[in-house]
């Protein structure tokens, strides 16, 4: 367990995050190299679109598992903050429980909806069959999935963001390797892209389990195993929101997706390359709301808040420099980035346009994403879900609609969509943080008058 109360806050939160960085890295090429291996070894633009999909489907689901499991990092980080040991156990027992009930849920859930998600998400005749295969094979292996990211979210709630940076690290190796093997020579396609995913994942989860065996890093007791109302209660209080968040945006991308299969292989195909790349580009908003989440959670257990809104602070900062730099490069190098996934020219000079316009998310993704990770570790990632949900509702979704409506010939316009949902995410971001601040600095004054 590693405390992060003590010491430079913007050194704690650069160590802390660059591990997270580095282990988002590596699981985005998970899909990304799905995409390159079948598109280099794949004629046909059918497959593409098949992996392209279903890796958004399986992305959706891994986002929400990680959102719901939010409720450990955050508990375990106050729990280590109080130095409060028994409560770890207890989380950690219960997380197990918890988890592995929702994992086998989610598996006979989904392999019965496999057909049923492949026709909402609108998916073009052609890739059918293929995008069936992919989920199938990938709910399969949900158990697998569920698994890591909740050992990762124990890990980083002890303050431990390398070793899941290690676990991650040889499941993505595996995954290249085994995707050059079934998709390359054995040509299975789809589901040779997705047997790679599974199996890697399975290889990802028993590494961990031995090290935390050898290290005796997590101690728990028949006892912790047993649920407990309270603490699994805590545990979802934080996490439901946060996982029903992350499933509305996902549900955002989804739609607009179905938009885009409604204008042509060309355009599905194009969309769905794009948002591997800006999953590529989140990384940096993405680990600064964990490292947020995580060391803003630590030092509200210590009752060290002014470092957690430090932590905040320079997690803005950071993410929003990166944004405007990674926005510069991708308005001169749109087209050569689309093309590294497939060799269709129309594909090409697709992506490339709905890239110079979606980029620009990645700004603002970084402040609300900042203040969101803050958002949970004051218990309140109710707010995460709620600034969420009104800008897909008023800007994200119904933006990308009209946009494809009103210019049926470029996919500019929806990708700015996007960026406009963000911007208006920071806003509301920015104006619930005052008010928290105005009502705690009332209470401080009242509670000082009453000492007097």
């Amino acid at each position: 367990m590693k405390n992060l109360t003590t010491g430079s806050v913007f050194k704690n939160i650069v160590f802390f995050s660059l591990p997270y960085l580095l282990s988002y890295f590596l699981q985005t090429l998970y899909g990304m190299a799905d995409l390159y291996i079948i598109g280099r070894f794949e004629t046909q633009v059918a497959a593409t679109t098949a992996v392209s999909i279903g890796s958004q489907v399986m992305h959706m689901l891994t986002v929400m598992l990680v959102g719901l499991a939010m409720g450990t990092t955050v508990c375990i980080g106050r729990a280590i903050g109080a130095n409060d040991r028994r409560s770890v156990s207890s989380t950690v027992g219960n997380t197990v429980s918890l988890f592995s009930l929702v994992s086998v849920v989610f598996t006979v859930i989904l392999l019965f909806l496999v057909k049923p998600i492949v026709s909402v998400m609108a998916t073009p005749n052609e890739a059918v069959s293929g995008t069936i295969a992919y989920l199938t094979v990938c709910f399969i292996g949900i158990p697998f999935i569920t698994a890591y990211n909740v050992i990762s979210s124990v890990f980083r709630g002890m303050g431990d963001s390398k070793s899941p940076m290690y676990f991650i690290a040889v499941a993505c190796f595996v995954n290249i390797c085994l995707d050059c093997l079934f998709i390359g020579a054995f040509k299975m396609g789809p589901v040779g892209a997705a047997l790679g995913t599974t199996l890697s994942q399975a290889v990802s989860v028993a590494i961990s389990l031995v090290v935390i065996r050898k290290r005796k890093l997590i101690v728990i007791s028949r006892k912790d195993l047993n649920p407990d109302r309270t603490v699994i209660g805590k545990l979802l209080k934080i996490g439901i929101p946060v996982a029903l968040q992350d499933g509305f945006i996902q549900i955002a991308f989804i739609v607009i997706t179905i938009i885009a299969n409604n204008r042509g292989l060309t355009d599905s195909a194009s969309v769905g390359i794009v948002e591997k790349v800006i999953c590529f580009v989140f990384l940096v908003p993405s680990s600064m709301l964990s490292a947020v989440s995580a060391l803003g959670a630590q030092n509200i257990g210590a009752g060290k808040k002014d470092r957690a809104i430090q932590t905040l602070k320079y997690a803005c900062l950071i993410s929003v420099g990166f944004g405007i730099v990674v926005c510069i490069i991708a308005q001169l190098l749109s087209e050569q980035i689309v093309g590294a996934f497939t060799q269709d020219n129309a594909v090409i000079v697709s992506g490339g346009k709905y890239l110079r316009g979606y980029i620009f998310d990645c700004v603002f993704a970084g402040i609300q994403f900042s203040f969101s990770g803050y958002f949970c570790a004051c218990g309140k990632s109710q707010l995460s879900f709620i600034h969420n949900v009104i800008s897909i509702l008023i800007a994200r979704v119904p933006g990308a609609f009209f946009a494809s409506k009103m210019f049926p010939d470029t996919l500019l316009p929806m990708g700015l969509a996007s960026a406009a949902g963000s911007l208006l995410s920071s806003i509301i971001c920015i104006a619930a943080f005052l008010l928290m601040q105005k009502k705690e600095n009332r209470f401080e004054r009242k509670d000082s008058r009453e000492t007097a």
